[in-house]
């Protein structure tokens, strides 16, 4: 992984948080002109407000009602398949000028652009890919490697 590309996976962190980001899909980065741009489509879980405090009442266990909590039943192992997790879906892009008087200049911006399931991310890909009309497939990184490079620097395979 080359050193731009850490750059800016670091600085998708920064904006997005380490530990939220699921999974990310890193397009093959484009140089024109003396500049070179990156974009990249981010899963990441929605950072959960605190829930409210709420003081527990005492009373004693015989008091309570026998099917107290029957509406919060475990979900059954056949039916955890149905169970979908939403995702917030970010497009991250950057601008490196190589080139001429801005040479050195580094912009990032990273944007949420969805609420989805995980398996959406496969759907935002196929669609970029056909709208690029290039033969690619985007890298595809998973949130321990992300975390792997992004807290040590070292680039996971």
């Amino acid at each position: 992984m080359i050193e731009t590309t850490e750059r800016f996976l670091r600085d998708i962190a920064d904006r997005v948080g380490v530990d939220a980001v699921e999974e990310i899909r890193l397009f093959p980065p484009l140089r024109q002109s003396g500049v070179e741009t990156g974009v990249a489509v981010v899963a990441a879980r929605p950072i959960a407000p605190e829930p409210p405090h709420i003081p527990l009442v005492s009373e004693p266990p015989e008091a309570l009602s026998e099917s107290a909590g029957d509406e919060f039943l475990p979900i059954e192992e056949h039916d955890r398949s149905i169970v979908v997790h939403r995702h917030t879906v970010f497009t991250a892009r950057y601008r490196h000028t190589l080139k001429g008087p801005d040479r050195g200049k580094w912009e990032v911006d990273v944007q949420a652009d969805a609420d989805a399931p995980l398996v959406t991310l496969d759907d935002v890909v196929r669609g970029v890919m056909k709208r690029a009309g290039e033969p690619f497939e985007p890298e595809k990184i998973s949130a321990s490697a992300f975390r792997s490079i992004v807290e040590s620097g070292v680039s996971a395979p």
